[in-house]
């Protein structure tokens, strides 16, 4: 964790937000208070949680998934980041980059446009050094230079599945492309029993990255729930050893997989393609708000 300066906070402060039930693009949209934590909102579209945030401490994740992409934001060289995030719902982790690397530059792509007006009007959008594009994920990626960034972030879902087109080989070699040398790509997937599309999509990113790393609660690597998954993948060594003992120690633990136990894992798994792409699973009904 981090210190936010009240300057931090005070530009990124809006009128007061009005909890509710807002049509947006994918289905509704809910807008909901953490009355535990006073200025902490919870926005959910068709009944899947979507994003967590505190207006006043952006230090704070919520979501397991997202403190896992925090645990490996957090260990990347000093200093500001020029960062892409495909799929930016209420912006909670471009919000924890801006204030813990200030001067970080970041580019948020969102197809929800009605969303995206939904969180600017409601939660606010003057985060320092952040721009929202309304576009598809791979439309953007195709807009971007080659070396123009040290993080790019894919946590875009439409209807509770991953959105179209980003987990193929395809959109993988342009994330790479985009990257710099010492850059990192993070991917918040979700899976269920034997995590059939996790071992493609790990297929795909080790077609591309020589380092690749998985972070992931025991229950669902062993296939016993539904839930999320989180992959960092770049060409330069991860930093494995201290994220293993980070998330092993968490409220909420996460194993590391690396190394000879992901190949593994990928075994015989053929990489994602746009023209052999498998429908992204869906969860079950009974989980939609949980994760």
């Amino acid at each position: 964790m981090f210190p936010i300066t009240s300057d931090f906070v005070s530009r990124t402060r809006k009128p007061e937000p009005v909890p509710g039930r807002y049509p947006v693009r994918f289905g509704t949209a809910e807008l909901v208070r953490d009355t535990g934590r006073g200025n902490a909102w919870l926005v959910s579209v068709g009944g899947v949680a979507q994003s967590y945030v505190d207006l006043d401490d952006p230090g704070h994740l919520e979501f397991d998934y997202v403190r896992r992409f925090g645990d490996v934001v957090d260990r990347l060289p000093p200093g500001q980041l020029d960062a892409l995030h495909i799929g930016g719902a209420a912006c909670t982790l471009p919000r924890y980059v801006a204030a813990s690397r200030p001067g970080s530059r970041q580019l948020v792509f969102d197809a929800d446009g009605e969303l995206v007006e939904l969180v600017r009007t409601q939660l606010g959008l003057r985060v320092p050094g952040l721009r929202v594009r309304v576009t598809d994920g791979r439309e953007g990626l195709a807009t971007r230079r080659d070396d123009s960034a040290d993080l790019v972030v894919v946590d875009a879902f439409e209807r509770a599945t991953l959105a179209g087109g980003l987990a193929t080989l395809e959109a993988t070699q342009a994330i790479a492309a985009i990257l710099r040398p010492q850059g990192v790509y993070l991917a918040n997937i979700t899976d269920g029993s034997g995590l059939p599309f996790a071992r493609r999509f790990l297929a795909t990113l080790l077609a591309v990255f020589p380092e690749v790393l998985l972070l992931a609660d025991p229950g669902v690597l062993r296939g016993r729930r539904f839930g999320n998954l989180v992959l960092a993948a770049s060409t330069t060594e991860l930093p494995t050893a201290e994220l293993a003992q980070q998330t092993a120690s968490a409220p909420f633990p996460a194993r590391c997989i690396t190394g000879p136990e992901l190949q593994k894992m990928a075994a015989k798994a053929p990489p994602i393609t746009d023209a052999n792409a498998p429908q992204p699973p869906n969860p079950p009904t009974d989980i939609l708000g949980l994760f």
